[in-house]
Parts: structure tokens; sequence; C-alpha cells
């Protein structure tokens, strides 16, 4: 998994509140051994009309959020049903972070597995950044994680809270595996107590 420590890029305004998973992702996309391909099922619904066109009207095909690396996105965002597809395609078209007020439980972990940066702002302040950005008084932010800072082009900066232990995961490019691993030889020594203590459990 990929470390996340400073990144910069456009910011997209996606900001309908309630977006599931089923929007994000498709369930004909689902269909896969693999994780493959994930990228165009993102959205697919509102990316592409009939025939396979580009939708000229769907935010991540607008010029000026085109490639966007973050998405601000409204309340509740990733709702819906648990499927982790729907953070593997999001990461997939290059999506660094989230943006927004609040989102679903299971997604937000999912995230936080896979490596893909979640933010949670108040709502004033939320509305504020979201006004700028859809105004296009933002289009490029910079996101500094070990400092929990957005700044934005004016040198103003947005502080954000997060979780030391989902800070650290995300610093180092670890899923819940290797941060369990980081602990590899206390759990030895753990084992060969708890064993021989034990000796009928071998």
């Amino acid at each position: 998994m990929d470390a996340f420590k400073i990144e910069t890029g456009k910011v997209a305004p996606l900001m309908a509140a309630n977006i599931d998973t089923d929007v994000i992702m498709p369930k004909q996309f689902l269909k896969g051994i693999d994780r493959k391909g994930l990228d165009k099922g993102v959205f697919f619904d509102q990316r592409f009309i009939a025939g396979g066109e580009e939708n000229p009207d769907f935010v991540l095909n607008k010029p000026q959020w085109r490639h966007a690396k973050f998405l601000a996105v409204g309340p509740n965002f990733g709702c819906g049903s648990s499927r982790e597809h729907a953070v593997w395609g999001l990461k997939q078209l290059g999506i660094k972070a989230l943006i927004g007020t609040s989102f679903a439980g299971i997604f937000y972990d999912n995230c936080q597995r896979n490596g893909l940066l979640v933010i949670e702002l108040d709502v004033p302040k939320m509305n504020q950044f979201a006004e700028q950005i859809i105004s296009g008084q933002v289009t490029d932010v910079e996101i500094d994680l070990p400092a929990q800072k957005i700044r934005l082009p004016s040198n103003v900066d947005i502080a954000f809270d997060l979780d030391p232990m989902r800070k650290e995961a995300l610093l180092q490019g670890l899923d819940a595996i290797g941060s369990t691993l980081q602990y590899k030889d206390e759990i030895q020594r753990f084992e060969v107590k708890h064993l021989a203590a034990s000796p009928w459990l071998v």
C-alpha cells in the first residue's frame, strides 16, 4: 500500500448527500476475479452516457476537474452496501483523499484499510471550502498529512483531526496486516510464553 505524506492536486466537488457504494461502483463491475479495470466502473452511470461516450455534464469529465486527486463530497458519503470495490475503484482512478462532513462507517474503514485518506470537517468549514471549489476560487490544494492541514492557494490552512493510529498507518503505507506485523517480535514472544505455560495446546 502506498504511503501518504504530502499530496498536491485538483479537488473536485461532488456535494450530493448520501452517495452510496452502488453509485460509486455499480454491480456489473463486481464480477471479476481480481481488481483490474475498476477505475472504469467508478460513477459509471454518471460518467458515461449510452454508447459509452463521456457525459460532459459530470463533474469529473469537466476540464477544470478532470484528473482530480481529491474529492469534496456531501454528507454520508459511501453509504449503502459494504462493497470494498468502491474504494479500490476510486484509488485506481487516482483519487488520493476524500473531504467531507460524514462518511458511512464501513466505507470509512474500507478507505483506511486501502490507503485512501478520509478527512472529516465540521459543516461550516466544509460549506465554505465547497463554495470556494464550486466557484472556481480554489482548484488545487495541498494535503499535508503529517501536519494535518489542507493548504489552499491563498495561504489559508484548514486543520483536520485524524485518529493517530489511522494517521500512522497511512504515513507508513500499512494495511491492517502490516500494522499488526510491526509487533511481530512481541507476538512471537507471547506465543512462546503462552505455549510453555499451556503445553496441551501444542
